[in-house]
């Protein structure tokens, strides 16, 4: 299993935007889907973007579509999450994590290493 460190985390406003890194460390990162997830205090953790291997295919939970774009550097073995407009609502800790699988899945039991997590939080 390789490192995650995810970054760009921080306190803004409602409408502003961030873009969240996750730098990996081993030679795990290109050869599987990755995924950002979310969990707000109080709640579990939910799927956010997943994007497969390659970066070609992407999905995204309801409540983000349209505001935040997933993508992938393999040779900088790094993942983004760009988020714009932000709300209150998207106030939570986000972690990246890597994949079992080549495939993008929405499901947190398929993947196996995670980051540390870094704060967003959007003030209105």
């Amino acid at each position: 299993q390789g490192r995650l460190v995810e970054s760009g985390g921080g306190l803004v406003q409602a409408g502003d935007s961030l873009r969240l890194s996750c730098t990996a460390s081993g030679r795990r990162f290109s050869r599987y889907a990755m995924g950002w997830f979310r969990q707000a205090p109080g709640k579990e953790r939910a799927f956010v973007a997943g994007i497969d291997w390659i970066g070609v295919r992407t999905s995204y939970a309801n409540s983000v579509k349209g505001r935040f774009t997933i993508s992938r550097d393999n040779a900088k073995n790094t993942l983004y999450l760009q988020m714009d407009n932000l709300k209150p609502k998207d106030t939570a800790v986000y972690y990246c994590a890597t994949s079992q699988v080549q495939a993008l899945s929405s499901s947190a039991n398929i993947y196996d290493d995670w980051g540390q997590g870094t704060q967003v939080t959007v003030a209105s």
